[in-house]
């Protein structure tokens, strides 16, 4: 793969080839796909959409949004660092082309500030409840009626992919989506591949899957014309990651494994004294101890020791990525970069910490059960009703609960599997308390 191809700044339906060099530098094109998504419907419900405790009453914990805008920030200073030494290395991409070291922040920020945004209520248990009711619930009746790949995107809905869908899709009168630069829409595709074959390798590509099959020839086009390196072909597609995924990613990584353990001892599920010796061990080498015992509350102490864990792991993640360029570029880098993290040992204990006391909590797992039968109930009505119109034997009860939804999800005249797909899709596009709302008018809870 080569930065040239891999920085490419068309978008779907250009005939001419944009170029950086000529490009208006107060309206640059990486920056305009920044501004598309904040504007984006899909970003705003993120704001109402479980970032760690759904439904949560409490100002101070991250929804959806807060920590999308936050790893956008954090990526964009590590697509800034790595562009620079970048440039140093490559310098014709800046004599010749005329990129500059922002542009590559400026495509992380962009990719990290939509890297949620196709995930359902709920957190990643609203994945699962999608998944689990045509798995095992009512719409498992449909499984003879797809095709293996079919069926698969239904039963593992995966928010990455429900993203590309949402930043790439065309409706009438809007081709493309959002239309992103293909740059951006790269970077956002941690996992370059289709639903099947589902083979888990120890290639962090494997992990998941990227897009479903209704958008498997916009997802080929983005991938031809940035020139990923392909791992399969035939009927099974995949490819390598684009080298700034793993910037992507980082900032991701970096982000829930610091904020989502400072929101538990903000709610007190983790003791402050135990959270900041574990905080402390991360930062030990560069902790100012006189500024940090100066500090009497709580508050100052735990956004100083949060600020200086995430630049420690910025400046880790980018030593990394510049160190396994040439094998990032060759599709031969098979894990994430936290991995190779010399702080690696210290960020597992955060992570295991958070895992036991605030992803497995009671307050969690109660509202995550509440969740499974919220999405079940309305992916039943919402399926079952548009079915039936197009087999053409709506209820009057059918027909009226298909006016409650927008009109573009209404329309059945495609596939069976368009018609799941895009129901799951509604569902997966609902904040929390929209699918709440939504449950308690069909349980006739609420006029």
């Amino acid at each position: 793969m080569n930065w040239e191809q891999l920085l490419s700044l068309k978008r779907f339906g250009d005939t001419n080839k944009r170029l950086r060099k000529e490009q208006d530098e107060t309206r640059l094109g990486f920056e305009v796909d920044y501004d598309r998504i904040i504007f984006s419907s899909a970003f705003r419900s993120l704001q109402d959409k479980t970032q760690v405790i759904p439904l949560s009453k409490t100002d101070f914990v991250h929804t959806r949004l807060t920590h999308s805008l936050e790893v956008s920030v954090v990526g964009r200073s590590l697509g800034r660092i790595a562009g620079k030494k970048i440039l140093e290395k490559h310098p014709h991409l800046q004599e010749v082309h005329g990129y500059q070291f922002n542009d590559f922040g400026a495509i992380v920020a962009a990719a990290a500030l939509s890297h949620d945004i196709g995930n359902p209520p709920f957190g990643h248990s609203g994945e699962k409840a999608i998944g689990e009711y045509f798995k095992t619930g009512n719409g498992k009746e449909y499984k003879n009626a797809l095709s293996a790949k079919e069926y698969q995107d239904i039963i593992d809905f995966e928010g990455n992919a429900n993203g590309f869908k949402l930043l790439s899709e065309s409706r009438e009168g809007v081709a493309g989506g959002l239309r992103l630069s293909y740059a951006t829409l790269g970077a956002f595709m941690k996992y370059p591949k289709e639903s099947l074959p589902k083979k888990p390798t120890k290639e962090i590509a494997d992990k998941k899957f990227g897009f479903f099959q209704s958008e498997k020839n916009a997802f080929k086009e983005v991938a031809q014309e940035l020139g990923l390196k392909q791992t399969r072909e035939g009927n099974d597609i995949g490819f390598c990651r684009h080298p700034l995924t793993y910037l992507v990613e980082a900032a991701d990584d970096i982000c829930y494994t610091i904020i989502d353990f400072e929101d538990g001892i903000n709610l007190g599920l983790i003791p402050e004294d135990f959270a900041l010796e574990y905080l402390i061990k991360l930062v030990k080498d560069r902790i100012n101890t006189k500024k940090y015992n100066a500090m009497p509350y709580r508050e100052d102490r735990l956004s100083y020791l949060r600020a200086l864990a995430i630049n420690t792991l910025i400046m880790d993640a980018i030593e990394i990525f510049v160190a396994n360029e040439e094998a990032i570029l060759a599709g031969t880098f098979h894990v994430s970069l936290l991995d190779k993290s010399a702080y690696k040992a210290q960020i597992e204990d955060i992570i295991q910490l958070s895992i036991s006391k605030i992803y497995q909590s009671q307050e969690v797992i109660e509202k995550e059960i509440a969740g499974y039968k919220i999405i079940s109930d309305i992916l039943n009505v919402y399926t079952g009703a548009l079915v039936r119109k197009k087999e053409g034997n709506a209820s009057n009860y059918d027909r009226l609960m298909l006016q409650t939804l927008p009109e573009f999800y209404q329309r059945t005249e495609g596939s069976l599997y368009t018609i799941l797909l895009n129901t799951c899709c509604y569902v997966a596009s609902l904040s929390d308390s929209a699918a709440v709302h939504m449950h308690n008018k069909i349980m006739g809870k609420q006029l």
